[in-house]
């Protein structure tokens, strides 16, 4: 018997200069993209960040009000370790995201003030990979963030952000969906990976309640592994892993 062969990934699209990162919590581009994003940045592309919440219902022993501005402190910390200085915040509840036309006015709003050609976004489907439930934001903030790349450019949809001078923006080019188990695109992760790791490190506050391990031994071991797996679709590279939908 042969082996079976395994279905290589492709490199993401390299002509386009500005990117925009839609996810639903502090922390969710850090635990699933933030390699990538330091090499785009390092070749001088732009990315912007949009986070629907401030991750305030993350912690358990935290309240909401004092967990918010926290996060959102970690999560601008990390974002500056790879090379991204705009972090907006939509004030969405954290857990409790409903997938809709607010969402997506919102979403679509953030586009045509960025005017991204790429971008990116987390698993929007039930499961990662059929093992584990995904979260309700996450499915609502991916599903949402799909569908406002063409609500974008689309004047008679949400005909009031024209009125609020954000003029119809039709040049999303690509979508790409990290942590998807059907990837189809990849970026080499070596020259950003350790980039990656103090990134997510930043998110200490939140890392010490999930995890007992040591939080650089716990961030270095996930984010190598995930590198690693996908590396063996992408010539034995360290990678990051996109699900590519084009436009």
């Amino acid at each position: 018997m042969t082996e079976p062969t395994i279905t290589q990934l492709q490199a993401m699209p390299e002509d386009w200069q500005r990117a925009l990162a839609v996810v639903a919590h502090p922390d969710d581009l850090e635990y699933g993209c933030s390699a990538a994003i330091a090499a785009w940045t390092d070749a001088g592309r732009e990315v912007a960040y949009v986070l629907a919440t401030r991750g305030e219902a993350g912690i358990d022993t935290l309240d909401p009000e004092k967990c918010a501005p926290l996060r959102e402190r970690e999560q601008r910390a990390g974002a500056a370790r790879v090379g991204v200085t705009t972090v907006e915040f939509l004030d969405h509840k954290d857990g409790v995201i409903e997938y809709g036309t607010a969402l997506r006015r919102d979403i679509s709003a953030a586009i045509r003030r960025h005017r991204p050609e790429l971008v990116i976004t987390l698993n929007h489907r039930d499961t990662w990979g059929g093992v584990a439930w995904n979260t309700p934001d996450h499915v609502a903030v991916g599903r949402a963030t799909l569908d406002a790349a063409g609500d974008a450019g689309n004047r008679w949809i949400f005909p009031e952000l024209i009125e609020q001078g954000l003029q119809p923006w039709n040049g999303v080019r690509w979508v790409a969906v990290a942590g998807s188990s059907t990837p189809t695109h990849a970026v080499d992760a070596t020259a950003g990976l350790e980039r990656a790791v103090h990134s997510l490190l930043e998110h200490r506050t939140y890392i010490e309640v999930l995890t007992d391990e040591d939080p650089e031994t716990y961030v270095r071991g996930f984010l190598t592994g995930n590198a690693r797996s996908a590396g063996e679709r992408f010539g034995g590279r360290p990678a990051v892993a996109f699900e590519l939908f084009g436009r």
